[in-house]
């Protein structure tokens, strides 16, 4: 027997919101990867050896006006 048009149509629609919600959370997943690995590459500039924390280190304009060693 045939489903009415109304209950075909909410089927529809809630498959489509499944949809969207995976897209939606993989979407999210890949920025958050993203994210992750641009936070890594800036970190990852500094040596091991001064166990520097990315917000402890010093700020661009006060490296960009210190006087280069002689």
């Amino acid at each position: 027997m045939a489903q009415p048009y109304e209950d075909r149509n909410s089927a529809v629609r809630t498959r489509r919101q499944q949809e969207d919600q995976r897209r939606m959370e993989f979407r999210r997943a890949i920025e958050d990867r993203c994210e992750r690995r641009q936070l890594l590459a800036e970190i990852g500039d500094f040596p091991d050896e001064l166990e520097l924390n990315y917000w402890q280190a010093a700020p661009v304009a006060s490296r960009r006006n210190a006087q280069p060693g002689r």
